[in-house]
């Protein structure tokens, strides 16, 4: 099959995969904004996005596409390796803000993964994962109070840093792989290989902060 074994395929389902991956992290970054503005109104988004069938869906698909990006991810890593060294792909050009993520992507994407199951036992395991088994109490609040498990997560220093460690590999990995998915999509000529970086950077520094906003305000509220 085509998608796998070619070169250019298994970057195709990379590229793809990550960019769905993308617009879900910037949802998901959209809705945790809400709880700045109102915890009710934040709560009501947990609620609706408990464990209704449309929702259970979603994390379905949604772990499809992880599982399949990560797969294809090493898949790659050692290919490349194998052929060309620690070098991720063969582009004739390629931007100096570029080079240590695409030298790292490795590394990085294994600090993301350790970061989301951090954050899965923090917050799905005791809110969709606890409804979806009837026992709404796994954690220290009810499934559907998102607020205050964000309140009680992010009071704790230790939480903080390597949540905002974990964002900032994330952050790496985005911009990199923003620019990589151009690369792949042919979209990168020499017109549009510059403004691709930028708006990758800016993309991706706009996901980034909005989860760390939420992080470090809270955490800030809980030593008022």
């Amino acid at each position: 099959m085509w998608l796998s074994n070619s070169s250019i395929g298994r970057k195709v389902v990379m590229s793809v995969t990550g960019v769905a991956l993308v617009l879900f992290l910037t949802f998901h970054m959209s809705m945790n904004l809400v709880a700045l503005f109102s915890e009710d109104a934040y709560n009501m988004v947990c609620e609706f996005l408990g464990a209704n069938w449309y929702a259970l869906v979603a994390t379905v698909a949604l772990a499809a596409l992880f599982v399949i990006h990560i797969i294809y991810a090493f898949w790659l890593t050692m290919l490349n390796r194998k052929a060309r060294g620690s070098e991720r792909y063969a582009v004739s050009q390629k931007p100096k803000s570029v080079e240590w993520a695409s030298q790292n992507m490795l590394v990085l994407g294994i600090v993301v993964i350790l970061g989301l199951l951090l954050h899965f036992a923090n917050f799905w395991y005791k809110m969709q994962f606890a409804e979806i088994i009837g026992d709404h109490f796994l954690g220290e609040f009810g499934p559907t109070d998102g607020a205050a498990y964000i309140a009680y997560t992010f009071g704790c220093p230790v939480y903080v840093v390597i949540y905002l460690v974990w964002l900032l590999a994330l952050w790496f990995h985005l911009t990199h792989g923003f620019w990589s998915a151009m690369q792949t999509f042919g979209w990168s000529n020499k017109i549009w290989f510059e403004r691709w970086r930028i708006i990758g950077n800016v993309y991706s520094t706009l996901v980034v902060l909005g989860f760390a906003v939420v992080v470090v305000v809270y955490f800030f509220k809980s030593l008022c």
